[in-house]
């Protein structure tokens, strides 16, 4: 899938002050997710350059799951910010597929932020993969996380599965 959108030097000012939060320091780090998204300026933004991001940003973290309301959940704020509502049915965990987790998320959890370690989490941290057997099972866990352990039909999961059944047909 590709957006409209295209990191442009707002967009990366805006990674930047993310990334500042999480680091608590004036510079951005090598590697991290300013630079990350540096490396794409002015192209749209793709299911690679969100993964690029969330590599960046496991760099600072040290963790698997995107922080909340970091850098790589305010890239895919911007690449679900399409002029086309009709989305590619790409069978992979893209932006439009991401956006849809963490809308079903808000929904269970009546939260404006997804859950850490959640669906949206766990779906950010294989953002650009082919829907999978793998991914669909972290995100599984995830839905686990936020529901007391079970899954909920229409929920995280189905979410995503109904988006590689849409990509077959």
């Amino acid at each position: 899938m590709v957006s409209e959108q295209t990191i442009k030097s707002d967009t990366i000012s805006n990674i930047t002050g993310k990334e500042k939060e999480l680091t608590g320091k004036d510079r951005p780090v090598a590697g991290g997710p300013t630079a990350q998204a540096q490396k794409h300026s002015n192209k749209p933004v793709t299911s690679n350059v969100i993964s690029d991001i969330t590599q960046g940003e496991k760099k600072i973290t040290g963790q698997d799951d995107p922080v909340p309301g970091g850098p790589t959940a305010f890239a895919q704020s911007v690449a679900s910010f399409k002029t086309n509502p009709v989305p590619d049915h790409s069978g992979r965990l893209d932006s439009h597929t991401i956006s849809e987790i963490t809308s079903v998320e808000k929904e269970l959890t009546g939260q404006d932020e997804p859950v850490r370690g959640g669906p949206t989490a766990k779906a950010q941290s294989h953002a650009g993969e082919p829907i999978n057997s793998q991914n669909l099972h972290d995100i599984t866990e995830g839905e686990k996380k936020i529901t007391g352990g079970e899954r909920v039909k229409g929920g995280p999961t189905a979410t995503a599965q109904s988006e590689l059944g849409k990509s077959r047909s």
